[in-house]
C-alpha cells in the first residue's frame, strides 16, 4: 500500500502519475527525450540498459523491470541476459563503449560527484563522445529521481516478471507520452 492514497490501483509510477497528471506530463516529455528521442546515438535499447543497470543499483524493483523489459526488446535479450548485465555488463555486453558508459551511470547512482575523469577518459577511449556521455549522467540522474519517487511513496509492483517483457512490446510502440494512465497494462 503506496504511503498516501493515490485514488487508483495502478503500479508503480503510473499509479502516481495518475494521481497527479501535471507532474505526469513533464515526468513523461523528459523520459520520452531521454529514452526515446532518434536523434541520439546511443539506440533506444543502450539508453533503456542504463535506466535499467541504474533502478537495478537503486534497488527500485519497478523501474528496474519496466525498463529491463523494454532493453531486452529493443536489444533482443532474454531475462536472464538482463539480469546478467545488472550484476556485471561485461558478462553479457560486448561493447567497450556501452560498458564504460554503465560505469559512468553507476557512478552518478552513488551521486554526481563520483564520476572521475578516469570514467570520461575510458568512455571516451571506447567510442563515446559528449553528447553520449552527458545523455547518460542525464539518464542515470534523472532514474535516480524516478527511482526514489517510485520507492519513496511504496508504490506497488506486479511480481510476476513476464508481465513487463509482456507489455514492453506496447509500451515500445506507445512512447511515454501517449501512455494511457488509466489502465494497468
Amino acid at each position: 500500500m503506496a504511503h498516501i492514497d493515490l485514488q487508483n490501483e495502478l503500479p508503480g509510477i503510473r499509479g502516481l502519475m495518475a494521481y497527479s497528471p501535471d507532474t505526469a506530463k513533464l515526468l513523461n516529455e523528459l523520459a520520452e527525450l531521454l529514452l526515446r528521442n532518434d536523434e541520439n546515438t546511443l539506440s533506444r535499447g543502450e539508453r533503456e540498459l542504463i535506466a535499467t543497470y541504474v533502478s537495478f543499483k537503486n534497488d527500485c524493483f519497478f523501474c528496474q523491470q519496466v525498463h529491463g523489459a523494454l532493453a531486452g526488446h529493443y536489444l533482443n535479450f532474454s531475462v536472464a541476459e538482463i539480469d546478467a548485465i545488472k550484476t556485471d555488463p561485461q558478462a553479457v555486453i560486448h561493447s567497450e563503449k556501452l560498458t564504460a558508459l554503465l560505469q559512468i551511470a553507476a557512478a552518478v547512482q552513488k551521486g554526481g560527484k563520483q564520476v572521475q575523469e578516469q570514467h570520461i577518459a575510458a568512455a571516451r577511449q571506447a567510442g563515446a563522445t559528449d553528447k553520449e556521455i552527458h545523455d547518460t549522467v542525464l539518464i542515470a540522474a534523472a532514474f535516480c529521481m524516478y527511482n526514489r519517487y517510485v520507492d519513496g511513496l511504496a508504490t506497488w509492483a506486479p511480481a510476476d516478471r513476464q508481465f513487463y517483457v509482456d507489455r514492453a512490446p506496447s509500451r515500445a510502440a506507445e512512447g511515454y507520452i501517449n501512455t494511457p494512465l488509466n489502465t494497468t497494462k
